[in-house]
């Protein structure tokens, strides 16, 4: 379109005048709005939340600029990154990669919840581990890319193997057992299931189907919701443990 017709559509209010070279409808989504306007892109764990990847609740909202850039201006309440990206940045994009957010996590998030997105993004086949450890990756990433699984469904599941690795017990995540899998055993006939917080209607209805069948095949199921695993996990931990010690986890 040439110049007029584009100055004209802004005048009418059709569409809004960004910055130069760049416009937007009217509706267009916010955050890419102000991403444009300000001259970053959206990062980290707030790039994770729109590629579809298991985030932690979290408030701030975290955007990525050039390590070499001047000031920039973001709103109260938003993390700026200016760290060197693994993967280099189309100067239009305005929402970080999958491999560039890997990177960022790593160092920016508490590591269990790091690992939670690195899980998420395995599992979801957006990268591979051999990939990854390919980049020249931070020493907090790199020990991430060590632990990381493409096996964990949900963020929960992956704060299960971390908090009980300690347990020095076999841990195995998305174990197929009876015709369904199960989100962790440990040992041979310990099942710990985790609900998270839309586990509602045929879902839990099969869940339920499912743990009387493996009781009636001599396993132990516990389940603990994800209030528990996130805000209470000392109570969890004490009934996983309470179990391993009495030996409910071997075949007898």
């Amino acid at each position: 379109m040439s110049v007029d017709t584009i100055a004209a559509a802004v005048r009418s209010g059709a569409v809004l005048r960004i910055r130069r070279r760049w416009i937007a409808l009217p509706d267009a989504d916010a955050f890419l709005l102000a991403a444009a306007r300000g001259g970053v892109v959206l990062a980290c764990s707030t790039a994770a939340t729109r590629h579809g990847l298991w985030v932690l609740d979290q408030h701030d909202v975290h955007v990525a600029a050039p390590a070499h850039a001047g000031r920039i201006s973001v709103a109260e309440g938003t993390r700026a990154h200016r760290s060197q990206p693994l993967l280099p940045r189309h100067p239009e994009d305005l929402v970080d990669g999958v491999i560039n957010v890997l990177g960022l996590v790593s160092g920016c998030l508490p590591p269990e919840q790091a690992l939670a997105i690195w899980d998420s993004a395995l599992n979801k086949r957006l990268v591979t581990l051999d990939e990854m450890r390919r980049y020249p990756l931070t020493g907090r990433a790199r020990q991430i890319a060590e632990q990381a699984t493409p096996l964990a469904d949900s963020g929960l599941e992956t704060f299960l193997l971390v908090r009980l690795r300690w347990l020095r017990e076999r841990l195995c995540a998305q174990a197929w057992i009876l015709g369904r899998r199960v989100d962790l055993l440990i040992g041979d006939r310990l099942v710990v299931q985790v609900d998270g917080g839309h586990h509602v209607g045929a879902q839990r209805e099969a869940d339920i189907r499912h743990d009387a069948l493996l009781a009636l095949n001599g396993y132990h199921v516990i389940r603990v919701g994800y209030h528990q695993v996130v805000n209470d996990w000392p109570s969890g931990q004490l009934m996983i443990t309470q179990a391993v010690a009495q030996g409910l986890h071997r075949i007898r």
